[in-house]
């Protein structure tokens, strides 16, 4: 009889996908001869496991590239402005504030592995987050303003806590795309964190918006009590690679 009920309590757990009773019940009624202790136990397991599939709908929806976690990083292989400003990153205190972040340097200093791992911890501490490459982000608006779809596009995207919008620079625009991502990253402005990174420093903007009057303005509203970090150094993965085997960037230069 017992056993025909514990299979009629997993079968009722399956279909009200009570995952954290499923799998916690049938253990604890022979450590808990008290029902309160033995409900509460169980609704708490259900409860951590609901938690758990929240943070994994946030990191899947999104839509990071890799997952990186912040104590992953080796914090001394990273450009030295950003060995100074990473500790204080990763409060996402920033996130509270509204602030953006603006990460600009040559290619391979660590600055989507950055922008990843903070996304990671904003998902993991309730945050609703949005991973896009510039490019991509640029086609997705004019594609969603042909089918007359962008208002929708706008709606959402000006909702998440934190959007990284990762390299800026490698493509240049036509005056809409480069007239929608204005537009569409001003919504966020002073209220939610955005992320920029870029292999182009700020003067140099102009060549992937080509409008100087958009690039200024661009870079004054960004910048506006942003976070800024210069990323100019040598090779993460190099550094990283190196400082296995020993041997540093210096004595590989020499």
């Amino acid at each position: 009889m017992k056993i025909k009920l514990n299979e009629e309590i997993k079968e009722y757990c399956k279909i009200l996908k009570l995952k954290g009773i499923n799998a916690h019940f049938e253990c604890l009624m022979a450590e808990s001869n008290d029902y309160e202790e033995y409900l509460h136990k169980l609704l708490t397991y259900e409860i951590e496991e609901k938690d758990k599939r929240a943070i994994e709908c946030r990191i899947r929806n999104a839509r990071l590239p890799y997952r990186k976690y912040i104590e992953d990083i080796e914090i001394d292989c990273l450009p030295v402005d950003m060995q100074k400003k990473l500790p204080e990153l990763a409060t996402l205190d920033f996130i509270e504030k509204g602030k953006n972040i603006i990460m600009t340097g040559n290619p391979g200093t660590g600055k989507t592995m950055v922008s990843v791992a903070l996304a990671l911890k904003a998902c993991m501490n309730g945050y609703k987050v949005l991973f896009t490459t510039v490019p991509l982000l640029v086609t997705t608006l004019k594609e969603s303003n042909s089918a007359k779809t962008l208002r929708y596009f706008e709606n959402r995207f000006e909702k998440y806590d934190l959007v990284v919008a990762d390299e800026l620079g490698y493509t240049s625009f036509d005056h809409e795309g480069a007239d929608l991502l204005f537009n569409n990253l001003s919504l966020r402005a002073a209220r939610k964190s955005t992320i920029i990174t870029s292999n182009l420093s700020f003067e140099r903007w102009v060549e992937v918006f080509g409008d100087p009057t958009v690039t200024s303005a661009m870079v004054d509203r960004l910048t506006y009590k942003a976070i800024l970090v210069d990323m100019e150094g040598d090779s993460y993965r190099l550094r990283e690679t190196l400082r296995e085997n020993g041997e540093s960037i210096n004595a590989l230069k020499s």
